[in-house]
């Protein structure tokens, strides 16, 4: 596909060697995932919200939901006790939803934390084009490009989100090249092992998945695997 290894693996690096100080505030991972449990074990924020501003980031997003949901969604914790645990993630990207779901985030339930991804660099932009027949509410674009519409809007969303009493937090990337994407893959698995202590599960197996995989061979026939009878009816359930 033409990506850098070299460069990916040596952001990874970088994420690694920054995880392993002691100190807590000079651990970004670490730090990450405790103010995460943190703000769902204390504030009730049990929806985690990353959200990032360019569209090339949207299956970042994506990815981070499936690494989040399945690592920290357990029924036992490490000494075996029922907890059922784990917060919802959710992917949103900006400033496409600022147009729905930010409405949620602003005025709905206390129950979330959104972190914000920004690109310092983004490597290509557009200036918005001068047009004479412009709308007077339209005239103040043009002598901007994109890139910055897209920061204005970020920080714009970041404010009234904080001045709603809205918790929220911001990772910053220089750019979008392999070096940078290497290191934030890092980041947030490494954020999810963290966030596997505080949360006291293991982040590192997935039975529910496992089960349903079992059940779906089963189902399609597959040897070896036994049909489940089905479940009995629930009489209170319409």
């Amino acid at each position: 596909m033409g990506i850098d290894i070299e460069a990916l693996l040596a952001g990874a690096r970088r994420a690694i060697e920054r995880a392993a100080a002691d100190d807590l505030a000079r651990n970004p991972a670490a730090l990450y995932a405790a103010l995460h449990w943190a703000a769902d074990a204390d504030r009730g924020a049990r929806i985690h919200v990353l959200m990032p501003y360019t569209d090339r980031l949207r299956e970042f997003a994506e990815w981070y939901r499936q690494l989040w949901a399945e690592s920290l969604g357990k029924r036992v914790n490490r000494e075996g006790r029922t907890v059922h645990a784990g917060p919802t993630p959710v992917g949103a990207v900006g400033a496409t939803d600022q147009h729905s779901q930010v409405q949620l985030f602003m005025e709905g339930p206390f129950d979330k934390v959104i972190t914000f991804v920004v690109v310092d660099r983004l490597g290509e932009d557009l200036s918005i084009p001068e047009r004479a027949d412009l709308p007077p509410d339209l005239a103040y674009l043009p002598g901007h490009t994109l890139g910055q519409l897209l920061q204005a809007e970020y920080e714009a969303t970041s404010a009234a989100l904080a001045q709603m009493g809205r918790m929220s937090c911001t990772l910053r990337f220089p750019d979008l090249s392999p070096e940078s994407l290497g290191e934030a893959i890092m980041f947030f698995q490494l954020a999810t092992g963290y966030a596997g202590v505080w949360y006291g599960v293991d982040p590192f197996d997935q039975p529910g998945v496992e089960l349903g995989k079992r059940l779906t061979y089963a189902a399609m026939g597959r040897a070896g695997y036994d049909r489940p009878a089905p479940a009995p009816a629930d009489p209170d359930v319409v």
